[in-house]
C-alpha cells in the first residue's frame, strides 16, 4: 500500500487517511458475520466506523471519490463487513447529498454518527442492469404516494433505518422517482435472502406503503438521474474494494509460498509459483492504477467519468477474481477448507463482478463511450 500512496494521484491528506485507517483496521477485532449474527456484525462495524469518523467520507460534502476508494480498499483488505458498512452508507447518502431537501439531508449527520443505517433499494426480480424495467409503482393518492411492488437483493434489509428507494411514477425512462422510505413504514414487509458471502440482504414487499410528498427526493422523474450519478461514483469504489480483497489474497499467498515446503524446496522457489505470483502482482498494480486514475479524474472536477469508471470496475473485479483463484490454487487443500482466508475471499469477490453493473455491462459502456469519440485518421 505504501508504494501505491507515493503516486501523484494522492494528496498528503489522502495518504494520512489511508495509513491511519490501515492501522486502526488492522488492530480492530471485527465481528465475523459467518460466525453468528450478520446483522450484529454489520451494526458493530457501522458503530466502529462512526467512532473513527470514517462514515463522514460517505455522508458529507465535499464528497471525494479518492477518499472513498482508499477507505474501501483498506477496509476490504481487513474485513468485508466493514467495507459493506461504508459502501451502503455511501449508496444511501449520495442521492440525499445530490438531490435531497434540507429535511432529508438532516438525516446525514445521524448517518455519519452511525445512528441511521442507510440502504439503496433499486434492484427488482426483473430489473437489474436495465433500470428502465423498474416496476415498483408510486401512485398519487390524496396528496401522498402509495408504493406497490417488490425490491430484492437489497443490502442492509432488516438492519437499515431508511431505504432510498426508486419507483415508477410514470411511463418511460424519465418516469423513475426516488423516495426515502423509513424502515417502520406500515405496509413494508421484509424477508431475508442469503448470499454466498453472509451479510444482511433481502427482499422488500411494498403492500400499499403510503409516503408523504416530503419523502420524495428531488422532483418526479429525477430518480434515474440520481441513480446513475450515485452508481457512477460508487462503481469506482467497488473496484477499490476488489483491489483490497486481491491485495489480501496476494499477501496471504506470498506468506504461504514462503513457508510451504515440498520436494526439497519452498513453494516460493518453484518457477511455476513464481510465475503466478508475478502475474498476480502485475494484475493488482494495473487494477489499482485504473481505479485511482478514475477517482482522480472525478475529483479534478469531471462530473461524469463513465469510461474510466467502467474500465476500472471491470478490470479490477475480474483481476481480483483471477488473483484470488490463483492464491487459493497455490494454497492447495488448505485453500478450500471452510473458514480459510482464501475460501472466504473466493466467496467475497464473486458478487463484485455483478454489483453496480456486471462485467458485461461495463464492456458495453466502454464500447459505447469509445464509439462516441471522433474517428482518428
Amino acid at each position: 500500500m505504501n508504494q501505491l500512496l507515493q503516486l501523484p494521484f494522492f494528496s498528503d491528506a489522502d495518504r494520512a487517511l489511508a495509513r491511519g485507517l490501515q492501522a486502526s483496521a488492522a488492530s480492530h477485532q471485527w465481528l465475523n458475520p459467518e460466525q453468528g449474527d450478520d446483522r450484529a456484525a454489520l451494526k458493530s462495524a457501522l458503530q466502529t466506523l462512526a467512532q473513527w469518523g470514517t462514515l463522514k467520507l460517505a455522508t458529507t460534502q465535499p464528497w471525494r471519490l479518492t477518499s472513498m476508494a482508499l477507505a474501501r480498499e483498506v477496509l476490504a483488505y481487513h474485513a468485508g463487513i466493514a467495507d459493506l458498512a461504508l459502501a451502503m452508507q455511501g449508496l444511501g447518502a449520495l442521492p440525499l447529498l445530490l438531490g435531497g431537501s434540507p429535511a432529508q439531508q438532516a438525516l446525514l449527520p445521524g448517518a455519519a454518527a452511525g445512528e441511521h443505517c442507510l440502504a439503496f433499494a433499486i434492484t427488482e426480480p426483473d430489473a437489474g442492469s436495465d433500470l428502465s424495467r423498474i416496476a415498483l409503482v408510486a401512485r398519487r393518492e390524496r396528496g401522498d404516494y402509495v408504493l406497490e411492488g417488490v425490491k430484492h437483493l437489497v443490502s442492509n434489509v432488516g438492519t437499515a433505518t431508511h431505504y432510498v428507494t426508486f419507483a415508477r411514477t410514470s411511463a418511460g425512462g424519465r418516469g423513475i422517482t426516488a423516495f426515502v422510505v423509513p424502515a417502520d413504514s406500515p405496509g413494508l414487509r421484509l424477508a431475508p435472502q442469503v448470499p454466498i458471502s453472509p451479510h444482511p440482504l433481502g427482499r422488500m414487499d411494498f403492500l400499499g406503503v403510503r409516503l408523504p410528498e416530503s419523502s420524495r427526493i428531488g422532483a418526479e422523474g429525477d430518480g434515474m438521474k440520481l441513480a446513475l450519478a450515485t452508481l457512477g461514483r460508487m462503481r469506482v469504489t467497488v473496484a477499490a474494494a476488489a483491489n483490497g480483497f486481491a491485495r489480501r489474497a496476494l499477501d496471504e499467498a506470498l506468506a504461504y509460498a514462503r513457508r510451504r515446503e515440498l520436494f526439497g524446496a519452498t513453494l516460493a522457489e518453484k518457477p511455476l509459483a513464481q510465475a503466478l505470483l508475478a502475474e498476480m502482482r502485475a494484475r493488482l498494480d494495473a487494477s489499482q492504477l485504473l481505479t485511482y486514475r478514475a477517482a482522480w479524474e472525478f475529483d479534478q472536477g469531471r462530473e461524469r467519468i463513465p469510461l474510466e469508471a467502467a474500465i476500472a470496475k471491470w478490470q479490477a473485479t475480474e483481476n481480483a477474481q483471477w488473483i484470488i483463484d490463483k492464491a487459493l490454487q497455490l494454497a492447495g487443500g488448505q485453500g478450500v477448507l471452510q473458514g480459510s482466508v482464501f475460501e472466504r475471499l473466493y466467496r467475497e469477490i464473486r458478487p463484485l463482478r455483478i454489483y453496480e453493473g456486471a462485467s458485461e455491462v461495463q464492456q458495453l459502456v466502454i464500447a459505447g463511450e469509445m464509439l462516441k469519440e471522433p474517428t482518428r485518421e
